[in-house]
């Protein structure tokens, strides 16, 4: 086992990290709920970009069901930025040739 080979290959390992990182600053993803009625989009950050709501849920007596599909949008899209993340991980580490689920010194 070649330490300085290791070493160097957690180095390209954590710079691909941080420009992935900047780079998932800019992917949006969309979280819907009420079959569409109400839309979040967010980075895979977890910025909230905009939320959409259908007009017709704009109704006085309907605040209640409107902040539950707000919540219900919100936590779908952190899934989705979630899982994105996790794909670009999984896919800059075949990359580098590392196995899938690697610990690494980072």
């Amino acid at each position: 086992m070649n330490i300085a080979k290791m070493m160097q290959q957690a180095k390209v390992m954590q710079e691909k990290m941080q420009t992935m990182q900047e780079q998932l600053a800019d992917i949006e993803v969309e979280g819907q709920s009420g079959g569409g009625l109400v839309k979040v989009t967010t980075t895979c950050k977890n910025d909230i970009r905009r939320v959409d709501i259908d007009p017709s849920l704009i109704v006085a007596d309907e605040k209640e069901v409107l902040e539950d599909l707000i919540k219900a949008a919100l936590n779908d899209a952190k899934s989705k930025a979630d899982q994105k993340l996790a794909d670009e991980t999984q896919s800059m580490m075949g990359d580098l040739g590392l196995p899938a689920g690697a610990q690494l010194p980072f």
